[in-house]
């Protein structure tokens, strides 16, 4: 049986404009619009909001338009 993959999400809060695509396309839905925040831009950007439940699917580093999502993925060692 493969080895769990966990995932980490960085994403650059100036370059998000805010679209919500990357939110739209998670499947695990870890990530989250910072609404109480906003760039230097006065623009709202996505965050990591749950990080155990990344998987590291890259379908939100894919999908954005501005590429300012990085995902790290990390293999859990056998217990």
């Amino acid at each position: 049986m493969p080895p769990k993959a966990k995932g980490y999400v960085e994403i650059s809060v100036e370059g998000c404009k805010g679209c919500e695509l990357c939110v739209n396309s998670c499947p695990t839905k870890c990530l989250a619009m910072n609404k109480a925040d906003t760039n230097s831009y006065g623009l709202h950007y996505a965050y990591l909001e749950d990080e155990e439940k990344c998987i590291a699917c890259q379908n939100c580093s894919v999908i954005c338009p501005d590429a300012a999502i990085t995902v790290y993925r990390k293999i859990k060692e056998k217990e």
